[in-house]
Protein backbone atom coordinates (compact mmCIF):
# COMPACT_ATOMS: atom_id res chain seq x y z
CA UNK A 1 0.00 0.00 0.00
CA UNK A 2 1.98 3.10 -0.99
CA UNK A 3 2.23 6.05 1.77
CA UNK A 4 -0.01 8.67 1.99
CA UNK A 5 2.74 12.47 1.86
CA UNK A 6 0.79 15.06 3.19
CA UNK A 7 1.45 18.82 2.59
CA UNK A 8 2.61 18.61 6.56
CA UNK A 9 5.31 16.43 5.89
CA UNK A 10 6.91 18.60 3.41
CA UNK A 11 9.33 21.21 5.88
CA UNK A 12 8.71 24.44 5.33
CA UNK A 13 11.80 26.57 4.18
CA UNK A 14 13.47 28.44 6.92
CA UNK A 15 13.70 32.55 6.66
CA UNK A 16 16.38 34.36 8.17
CA UNK A 17 15.03 37.07 10.58
CA UNK A 18 18.42 39.08 10.33
CA UNK A 19 18.63 41.23 7.25
CA UNK A 20 21.56 40.26 4.99
CA UNK A 21 22.91 43.88 4.43
CA UNK A 22 24.98 44.80 7.52
CA UNK A 23 25.02 48.49 7.34
CA UNK A 24 27.04 48.54 10.18
CA UNK A 25 29.64 47.63 8.33
CA UNK A 26 29.16 49.12 4.80
CA UNK A 27 29.02 52.61 7.01
CA UNK A 28 32.02 52.29 8.53
CA UNK A 29 34.10 50.90 5.55
CA UNK A 30 32.70 54.13 3.75
CA UNK A 31 33.48 56.54 6.22
CA UNK A 32 37.07 55.32 6.16
CA UNK A 33 37.09 55.64 2.63
CA UNK A 34 35.60 59.02 2.25
CA UNK A 35 38.34 60.15 4.76
CA UNK A 36 41.06 58.57 3.25
CA UNK A 37 40.03 60.24 -0.26
CA UNK A 38 39.71 63.29 1.33
CA UNK A 39 43.42 63.43 2.55
CA UNK A 40 44.68 61.83 -0.76
CA UNK A 41 42.65 65.05 -2.81
CA UNK A 42 44.64 67.50 -0.60
CA UNK A 43 47.96 65.55 -0.90
CA UNK A 44 47.14 65.48 -4.40
CA UNK A 45 46.32 69.34 -4.67
CA UNK A 46 49.69 70.37 -2.86
CA UNK A 47 51.73 68.12 -5.60
CA UNK A 48 49.98 69.77 -8.32
CA UNK A 49 50.75 73.40 -7.16
CA UNK A 50 54.56 72.46 -6.70
CA UNK A 51 54.00 71.31 -10.49
CA UNK A 52 52.33 74.48 -12.15
CA UNK A 53 54.24 78.29 -12.27
CA UNK A 54 53.35 81.44 -13.07
CA UNK A 55 56.61 82.06 -14.87
CA UNK A 56 56.83 81.55 -18.54
CA UNK A 57 58.93 78.42 -19.74
CA UNK A 58 59.31 76.95 -16.36
CA UNK A 59 56.93 74.09 -14.42
CA UNK A 60 55.07 71.32 -15.90
CA UNK A 61 53.44 71.38 -19.26
CA UNK A 62 49.88 71.38 -19.62
CA UNK A 63 49.76 67.60 -20.97
CA UNK A 64 51.95 66.91 -18.00
CA UNK A 65 49.71 67.92 -15.48
CA UNK A 66 46.18 66.55 -16.70
CA UNK A 67 48.17 63.05 -17.09
CA UNK A 68 49.31 63.40 -13.51
CA UNK A 69 46.18 64.40 -12.25
CA UNK A 70 44.16 61.63 -14.47
CA UNK A 71 46.95 59.02 -12.47
CA UNK A 72 46.22 60.73 -9.13
CA UNK A 73 42.87 59.94 -9.47
CA UNK A 74 43.22 56.58 -10.22
CA UNK A 75 45.55 56.25 -7.27
CA UNK A 76 43.22 57.45 -5.04
CA UNK A 77 40.12 55.53 -5.93
CA UNK A 78 42.26 52.21 -6.09
CA UNK A 79 43.69 53.09 -2.26
CA UNK A 80 40.40 54.65 -0.66
CA UNK A 81 38.42 52.44 -1.92
CA UNK A 82 40.17 49.02 -1.59
CA UNK A 83 40.53 50.28 2.52
CA UNK A 84 36.74 50.72 2.79
CA UNK A 85 35.65 47.68 0.88
CA UNK A 86 38.49 45.82 2.87
CA UNK A 87 37.23 46.78 6.74
CA UNK A 88 33.41 46.74 5.26
CA UNK A 89 33.96 42.58 4.46
CA UNK A 90 35.88 42.35 7.68
CA UNK A 91 33.30 44.29 9.93
CA UNK A 92 30.76 42.40 8.53
CA UNK A 93 29.14 39.75 10.93
CA UNK A 94 29.26 36.15 10.21
CA UNK A 95 26.25 34.50 7.93
CA UNK A 96 25.52 30.97 9.21
CA UNK A 97 23.88 28.75 6.81
CA UNK A 98 24.05 30.13 3.29
CA UNK A 99 26.44 28.99 0.55
CA UNK A 100 29.75 30.25 0.00
CA UNK A 101 28.63 31.72 -3.35
CA UNK A 102 25.59 33.86 -1.68
CA UNK A 103 28.58 35.14 0.75
CA UNK A 104 31.01 35.86 -2.11
CA UNK A 105 27.58 38.00 -3.39
CA UNK A 106 27.16 39.20 -0.31
CA UNK A 107 30.59 40.50 0.55
CA UNK A 108 31.17 42.04 -3.24
CA UNK A 109 27.66 44.04 -2.81
CA UNK A 110 28.15 45.45 0.55
CA UNK A 111 32.12 46.49 -0.68
CA UNK A 112 29.70 48.17 -3.71
CA UNK A 113 27.46 50.38 -1.65
CA UNK A 114 30.68 51.38 0.89
CA UNK A 115 31.94 52.77 -2.14
CA UNK A 116 28.71 54.17 -2.94
CA UNK A 117 28.00 55.62 0.39
CA UNK A 118 31.71 57.26 0.56
CA UNK A 119 31.30 58.84 -3.27
CA UNK A 120 28.46 60.24 -2.27
CA UNK A 121 29.98 61.82 0.91
CA UNK A 122 33.13 63.28 -0.86
CA UNK A 123 30.52 64.92 -3.07
CA UNK A 124 28.07 66.43 -0.38
CA UNK A 125 31.35 67.45 1.21
CA UNK A 126 32.98 68.65 -1.48
CA UNK A 127 30.20 69.33 -3.65
CA UNK A 128 29.66 73.66 -3.54
CA UNK A 129 33.50 74.18 -3.92
CA UNK A 130 33.78 71.76 -7.14
CA UNK A 131 30.80 72.86 -8.70
CA UNK A 132 31.60 76.52 -8.09
CA UNK A 133 35.63 75.68 -9.86
CA UNK A 134 33.57 73.65 -12.71
CA UNK A 135 30.69 76.65 -13.47
CA UNK A 136 33.78 78.83 -13.10
CA UNK A 137 35.56 77.47 -15.83
CA UNK A 138 32.55 76.57 -17.99
CA UNK A 139 31.65 80.07 -17.74
CA UNK A 140 34.54 81.23 -18.96
CA UNK A 141 35.16 79.01 -21.48
CA UNK A 142 31.65 79.73 -22.99
CA UNK A 143 32.20 83.24 -22.85
CA UNK A 144 35.82 82.96 -24.66
CA UNK A 145 34.19 80.95 -27.64
CA UNK A 146 31.54 83.28 -27.94
CA UNK A 147 32.96 85.99 -28.82
CA UNK A 148 36.34 86.23 -27.09
CA UNK A 149 37.54 89.78 -26.03
CA UNK A 150 35.84 91.67 -28.68
CA UNK A 151 32.57 89.29 -28.68
CA UNK A 152 29.00 90.57 -30.76
CA UNK A 153 27.13 90.86 -27.17
CA UNK A 154 29.79 94.01 -26.52
CA UNK A 155 27.22 96.04 -29.23
CA UNK A 156 24.38 96.82 -27.01
CA UNK A 157 26.43 98.79 -24.83
CA UNK A 158 28.26 100.19 -27.74
CA UNK A 159 25.02 101.01 -29.44
CA UNK A 160 24.00 102.51 -26.03
CA UNK A 161 25.74 105.54 -27.02
CA UNK A 162 28.21 105.75 -24.54
CA UNK A 163 31.20 107.28 -26.93
CA UNK A 164 34.28 105.88 -25.92
CA UNK A 165 33.81 101.99 -27.11
CA UNK A 166 33.31 98.83 -25.10
CA UNK A 167 35.92 97.36 -22.56
CA UNK A 168 36.20 94.63 -25.15
CA UNK A 169 37.31 97.16 -28.02
CA UNK A 170 38.89 100.09 -25.95
CA UNK A 171 42.66 98.90 -26.87
CA UNK A 172 42.21 98.66 -30.31
CA UNK A 173 40.77 101.77 -31.16
CA UNK A 174 42.90 103.67 -28.97
CA UNK A 175 45.62 102.06 -31.50
CA UNK A 176 43.54 103.20 -34.51
CA UNK A 177 43.53 106.88 -33.20
CA UNK A 178 46.81 107.55 -31.73
CA UNK A 179 48.30 111.14 -32.36
CA UNK A 180 51.55 111.17 -34.36
CA UNK A 181 53.10 114.09 -33.24
CA UNK A 182 53.09 115.88 -29.99
CA UNK A 183 51.43 118.68 -30.88
CA UNK A 184 48.15 116.94 -31.66
CA UNK A 185 48.91 114.73 -28.48
CA UNK A 186 49.16 117.51 -26.05
CA UNK A 187 45.89 119.40 -27.82
CA UNK A 188 42.23 118.50 -26.24
CA UNK A 189 39.94 116.01 -28.50
CA UNK A 190 37.61 117.40 -31.45
CA UNK A 191 34.40 117.63 -30.53
CA UNK A 192 34.27 114.34 -33.95
CA UNK A 193 36.25 112.51 -31.68
CA UNK A 194 34.01 110.38 -29.86
CA UNK A 195 31.84 109.65 -32.65
CA UNK A 196 35.01 108.79 -34.21
CA UNK A 197 35.59 106.12 -31.52
CA UNK A 198 32.80 104.64 -31.32
CA UNK A 199 32.12 104.48 -35.01
CA UNK A 200 35.20 102.39 -34.92
CA UNK A 201 33.90 100.45 -31.95
CA UNK A 202 30.86 99.81 -33.50
CA UNK A 203 32.38 98.41 -36.75
CA UNK A 204 35.48 96.39 -34.87
CA UNK A 205 32.29 94.73 -32.76
CA UNK A 206 30.53 94.15 -36.09
CA UNK A 207 33.27 92.76 -38.20
CA UNK A 208 34.11 90.41 -35.09
CA UNK A 209 30.77 89.00 -34.76
CA UNK A 210 30.65 88.54 -38.81
CA UNK A 211 33.92 87.03 -38.77
CA UNK A 212 35.59 89.32 -41.58
CA UNK A 213 35.74 93.01 -42.33
CA UNK A 214 34.12 94.52 -45.19
CA UNK A 215 36.31 96.26 -48.10
CA UNK A 216 33.76 99.70 -47.01
CA UNK A 217 34.32 99.66 -43.58
CA UNK A 218 37.46 99.40 -43.90
CA UNK A 219 38.22 102.07 -46.42
CA UNK A 220 36.48 104.08 -44.13
CA UNK A 221 38.33 103.35 -40.79
CA UNK A 222 41.15 104.18 -42.62
CA UNK A 223 39.72 107.86 -43.67
CA UNK A 224 38.73 108.21 -40.33
CA UNK A 225 42.12 107.47 -38.61
CA UNK A 226 43.40 109.85 -41.31
CA UNK A 227 41.38 112.29 -40.65
CA UNK A 228 41.65 112.01 -36.36
CA UNK A 229 45.59 111.54 -36.64
CA UNK A 230 47.46 113.61 -39.25
CA UNK A 231 48.94 110.20 -41.36
CA UNK A 232 48.61 109.90 -44.93
CA UNK A 233 45.68 107.96 -46.38
CA UNK A 234 48.30 105.10 -46.94
CA UNK A 235 49.95 104.98 -43.26
CA UNK A 236 46.08 105.13 -41.85
CA UNK A 237 44.95 102.29 -43.75
CA UNK A 238 48.91 100.45 -42.69
CA UNK A 239 47.33 101.31 -39.49
CA UNK A 240 44.06 99.66 -39.85
CA UNK A 241 45.54 96.49 -41.52
CA UNK A 242 47.80 96.22 -38.66
CA UNK A 243 45.03 96.80 -35.78
CA UNK A 244 42.63 93.80 -37.89
CA UNK A 245 45.57 91.65 -37.71
CA UNK A 246 45.86 92.13 -34.46
CA UNK A 247 41.84 91.73 -33.55
CA UNK A 248 41.85 88.59 -35.25
CA UNK A 249 44.97 87.11 -33.44
CA UNK A 250 43.28 87.65 -29.99
CA UNK A 251 40.65 86.13 -31.88
CA UNK A 252 42.31 83.07 -32.65
CA UNK A 253 43.98 82.78 -29.12
CA UNK A 254 40.77 83.39 -27.14
CA UNK A 255 39.42 80.48 -29.67
CA UNK A 256 42.61 78.13 -28.86
CA UNK A 257 42.31 78.89 -25.46
CA UNK A 258 38.50 77.56 -25.36
CA UNK A 259 39.39 74.61 -26.95
CA UNK A 260 42.37 73.58 -24.75
CA UNK A 261 39.56 74.03 -21.98
CA UNK A 262 37.30 72.20 -23.63
CA UNK A 263 39.64 68.83 -24.13
CA UNK A 264 40.63 69.40 -20.64
CA UNK A 265 37.43 69.39 -19.53
CA UNK A 266 36.20 66.59 -21.44
CA UNK A 267 39.69 64.82 -20.64
CA UNK A 268 39.01 65.31 -16.58
CA UNK A 269 35.52 64.05 -16.96
CA UNK A 270 36.50 60.80 -18.92
CA UNK A 271 39.01 59.84 -16.62
CA UNK A 272 37.24 61.18 -13.56
CA UNK A 273 34.41 58.54 -14.81
CA UNK A 274 36.99 55.83 -15.44
CA UNK A 275 38.76 56.30 -12.15
CA UNK A 276 34.73 55.65 -10.09
CA UNK A 277 34.49 52.61 -12.27
CA UNK A 278 37.76 51.27 -11.15
CA UNK A 279 36.87 52.61 -7.42
CA UNK A 280 33.68 50.48 -7.65
CA UNK A 281 35.32 47.10 -8.51
CA UNK A 282 38.51 47.89 -6.40
CA UNK A 283 35.64 48.38 -3.37
CA UNK A 284 33.84 44.92 -4.27
CA UNK A 285 36.81 42.88 -4.62
CA UNK A 286 38.44 43.89 -1.16
CA UNK A 287 35.06 43.33 0.38
CA UNK A 288 35.12 39.63 -0.53
CA UNK A 289 38.39 39.59 0.40
CA UNK A 290 38.09 40.75 3.51
CA UNK A 291 35.00 38.95 4.39
CA UNK A 292 36.68 35.82 3.70
CA UNK A 293 39.49 36.23 5.72
CA UNK A 294 37.30 37.62 8.29
CA UNK A 295 35.76 33.73 7.88
CA UNK A 296 38.78 31.81 7.41
CA UNK A 297 40.60 33.33 10.34
CA UNK A 298 37.21 32.58 12.77
CA UNK A 299 37.08 28.80 11.45
CA UNK A 300 40.96 28.73 12.43
CA UNK A 301 40.42 29.95 15.91
CA UNK A 302 37.32 27.92 16.52
CA UNK A 303 39.31 24.81 15.71
CA UNK A 304 42.67 25.78 17.34
CA UNK A 305 40.33 26.61 20.09
CA UNK A 306 38.73 22.89 20.76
Amino acid sequence: MASTILATDVAAPVESSSSAVSWGAIIAGSFAAATLTFILMLLGSGLGLTMVSPWSNTGASVTTFAVSTAIWLVIVQWLSSGLGGYLTGRLRTKWVGIHTDETFFRDTAHGFMAWALATLLVVFVLGSALSAAIGTGVQAASTVASGAAIGASAGASANAGDGGGTDATSYFVDSLFRPTDAARLAAPGAEGDAAAAAQASRILIASAASGEVSADDKAYLGQLVAARTGLSQADATARVDAVLAKVEQTKVNAQEAADTARKAGATFALVGALSLLIGAFIASAAAALGGRQRDDDEIAYVTTSR
